[in-house]
């Protein structure tokens, strides 16, 4: 649910500025990045990882924010090679915003795909060999008695 605010938000705020302000794609997304990290983070925090009270600076603060900041970077480095394509394509602005939201939209999912890849198959991998001899969650040991 998290994930569908946050980009209703900045899909919002980045058809705002490069649509209606005429801001450049680059600038539009840092807008919209920016300003949609804030309620991301907080929602997040409260609902995905159930925290409340003052945040942890290692533990929660800077993680997101890295990932943040590495959404943007790629996030508007495709829409500034977007913004060109998108303009050779269409006068239309309207059209030109769909396809730069377009591209906002793919560099978020290259992101999530990569943070899947990377937290799932590398980080938290279960191993096999590393199952073998680990108790089981209720504290059965496997091992015949």
């Amino acid at each position: 649910m998290v994930s569908i605010i946050s980009v209703i938000i900045s899909q919002a705020l980045l058809a705002l500025a490069f649509g209606v302000f005429r801001w450049t794609a680059a600038w539009s997304n840092v807008f919209a990045v920016g300003l949609g990290s804030l309620p991301s983070y907080y929602l997040n925090r409260a609902w995905a990882w159930g925290k409340r009270g003052r945040s942890h600076m290692l533990k929660e603060v800077v993680p997101f924010w890295a990932m943040s900041f590495l959404g943007l970077a790629l996030s508007t480095l495709f829409v500034h090679l977007a913004e060109d394509r998108a303009q050779a394509y269409s006068d239309n602005r309207g059209v030109q915003t769909l396809i730069i939201q377009s591209a906002a939209l793919a560099a978020f999912g290259v992101l999530w795909v990569a943070k899947f890849v990377i937290l799932n198959k590398v980080m938290f991998a279960h191993h096999e060999e590393d199952l073998e001899d680990m108790p089981a969650l209720d504290g059965r040991t496997g091992i015949p008695t």
